[in-house]
């Protein structure tokens, strides 16, 4: 934790020129941007995953003929030929999962009060008027229009837009291929009802920003909005 808080100051220091007070929410940007960076092979073999399972899916249909009165003998003949292919349902979760640490880090990193026994310095860092070991909750006690207050309004239009973004690549996807998802469904037990879902993943961004530290918030906008971008380069 305290190498972790360090390599933020350092790269606080480093953009102070240029951000200001500022620097530390910037330098929480950069390392999520660098986080999205790194996974992001493993998000263009997700939307190749996507596209190969699309390509089977005149094979899963024949199955599905083949094996309609058997659900049992179904699924686990979809699971052999996605295993023949070397296709993997849940390739997509992968880049999600791996990103996961370094959220909890961050939570965790601008939600103590000591780091390696020291006063946590981080927490004295700002995003203009809000600071970034604050929650939302805290900025409306100086009121809805106060600048930590203003802060928080300009996170949550940013991700409701990022969701509604989203949210149109998602069900123009799944409208353009109904099969493909009707043949993820036969899959894994519950994929479906996750198919389902998942266009409105994005809107419950919106919960975790009002909820976690606003250093913690930063990393899941910058990181949403990398993957809505990303989504719809990848799958155009």
């Amino acid at each position: 934790m305290s190498v972790f808080a360090t390599l933020v100051e350092r790269l606080a220091d480093l953009l102070q020129p240029l951000f200001g007070a500022s620097a530390a929410a910037a330098a929480i940007v950069l390392f999520t941007a660098l986080v999205r960076l790194l996974v992001h092979p493993l998000s263009r073999a997700a939307a190749r995953g996507q596209k190969a399972r699309t390509a089977l899916q005149p094979k899963i249909a024949e199955l599905r003929r083949k094996h309609a009165k058997d659900p049992e003998k179904l699924q686990r003949a979809v699971l052999e030929l996605h295993a023949q292919e070397k296709v993997s349902p849940l390739a997509g979760c992968l880049p999600g999962m791996l990103q996961v640490p370094a959220f909890f880090l961050l939570y965790h990193l601008f939600s103590s009060d000591r780091i390696g026994g020291e006063a946590n310095a981080l927490l004295g860092h700002r995003l203009f008027a809000a600071p970034l070991g604050g929650r939302w909750a805290d900025a409306l006690q100086g009121g809805v229009l106060s600048g930590a207050g203003l802060v928080y309004a300009g996170l949550f239009v940013v991700v409701a837009c990022v969701a509604a973004f989203s949210y149109r690549i998602s069900t123009r996807m799944m409208a353009a291929n109904p099969a493909a998802r009707a043949g993820d469904a036969e899959q894994l037990p519950g994929l479906g009802a996750v198919a389902k879902v998942m266009p409105f993943m994005s809107f419950f961004t919106l919960v975790t920003v009002a909820v976690v530290p606003l250093a913690a918030a930063l990393y899941v906008v910058t990181s949403t909005t990398w993957a809505a971008v990303e989504r719809a380069v990848l799958y155009r």
